[in-house]
């Protein structure tokens, strides 16, 4: 295996980040008829690139499979994530001076959870999302979306056809391209001269520091930090100016970038953060070591939780099925014996069954038809949400649990 972004040649021993073994797909959500059939299992080795401390697994099955038309992911059904795109519109369309001659384009768009907000501001917008449910859905509220996956070729054939966009912005995207040289290339053929481009993702720095091994499945191509997004960016043109700590998914960077020629000021932010990854060892090897261990250890204390409720004849649920939950379960080998089902409020997700555990998936009120014991929040970065929106099982005397960094029972 070589490294995605600088062909650095990947050791088996020397740099294995983690092993979670083999999994499927963590959206390849099963029908009631596939139950009866084979499930495809793909290897989920992680891997450390020594020289661009790039963090990535192997494209063992190719990215148009992995979002597909059935893909179930839609982005609208948590509330906080809506409230974090709406904030994110207001504060853009104030720093860079957004209006009606301004042309916003949003890769891997979804549902149009984010666009509708600049569509509300009369603000010209486009989004670009290759898995069709979603993109019809965002069609359904209005918001222009092209159903293709983006690079450089599509940027180029976009601008020829259209314009530049002023503020190109990818929430949770860059660590999902296999490609992500040509990625960040297309970001750059489709940026206006003065224009920014912001990506969000899942700072590295607190996957390592909080073991959130569960946030690493197939889907996701690369694990990132600042200093690594630095130098892919610098390589095709583009000069990041400023980051922000974000809290979503339990810890992420915005990075705010431009044409290297353009010759903003870097805001501080920059360079302290970098300070921060480096104070932390991330130019280092050991750093990346260790994860391992706790993630073997993360499984094994949920596995003790599960038979220990099991054996007194108490039952667990679990809320959110999430692809961190799918990581999680299939490691510790969780299955329908020790939680019988997990709750969703996505529609799209209900009637169907967890990839691998092939644990039912049903919609939430089915917590007060059972009044289980403890409910296991799965997307732990949503956990205050969560807690608040059911905090009615409380009532029976059920309590709430995650299982990282830590098991809690609160």
């Amino acid at each position: 295996m070589k490294c995605r972004h600088c062909q650095t040649v990947l050791d088996d021993e020397r740099d294995v980040f983690v092993d979670l073994g083999a999994a499927p797909p963590s959206n390849a959500f099963l029908r009631t008829e596939d139950l009866s059939r084979p499930e495809l299992h793909f290897p989920l080795k992680v891997m450390t690139c020594p020289e661009c401390k790039l963090v990535q697994v192997d494209e063992v099955q190719r990215h148009d499979a992995l979002f597909s038309s059935d893909y179930v992911y839609f982005s609208s059904f948590s509330s906080s994530w809506l409230a974090h795109a709406e904030r994110y519109v207001e504060q853009a369309v104030a720093r860079l001076g957004l209006g009606k001659d301004s042309l916003v384009m949003e890769v891997a768009s979804n549902d149009g959870y984010l666009l509708q907000y600049v569509a509300k501001r009369g603000i010209p917008c486009v989004g670009v999302e290759p898995t069709a449910g979603t993109a019809e859905a965002a069609r359904a509220r209005g918001i222009e979306t092209i159903g293709e996956f983006f690079g450089a070729a599509f940027a180029r054939r976009f601008v020829a056809e259209r314009r530049r966009a002023d503020l190109i912005l990818g929430n949770n995207v860059l660590a999902h391209v296999p490609d992500i040289d040509d990625f960040v290339a297309g970001l750059r053929e489709a940026l206006a001269p003065a224009g920014s481009v912001t990506v969000e993702f899942p700072h590295l720095l607190k996957l390592v520091q909080e073991a959130q091994f569960d946030t690493i499945y197939h889907e996701h191509f690369s694990y990132l930090s600042l200093r690594t997004v630095q130098r892919i960016f610098a390589k095709q043109g583009l000069a990041v100016w400023d980051v922000e700590k974000l809290p979503t998914h339990g810890g992420s960077l915005r990075v705010w970038a431009q044409h290297a020629a353009n010759g903003r000021a870097v805001e501080p932010r920059v360079a302290a953060l970098l300070a921060e990854e480096d104070a932390a060892g991330m130019r280092g090897h050991a750093f990346y070591r260790g994860l391992q261990e706790r993630a073997d250890t993360i499984k094994r204390d949920l596995l003790a939780f599960l038979i220990e409720q099991k054996r007194a004849g108490r039952t667990v649920a679990a809320y959110g099925a999430a692809a961190k939950g799918c990581t999680l379960l299939n490691y510790a080998g969780v299955r329908p014996d020790l939680l019988p089902f997990v709750v969703d409020a996505s529609p799209h997700k209900q009637g169907r069954f967890l990839p691998g555990s092939r644990i039912p998936v049903l919609a939430p009120e089915a917590l007060q038809r059972h009044c289980p014991d403890f409910v296991l929040i799965l997307p732990w970065n949503l956990r205050e949400e969560i807690q608040a929106a059911h905090a009615y099982v409380r009532g029976w005397g059920a309590r709430f649990v995650t299982a990282v960094p830590d098991l809690q029972v609160f």
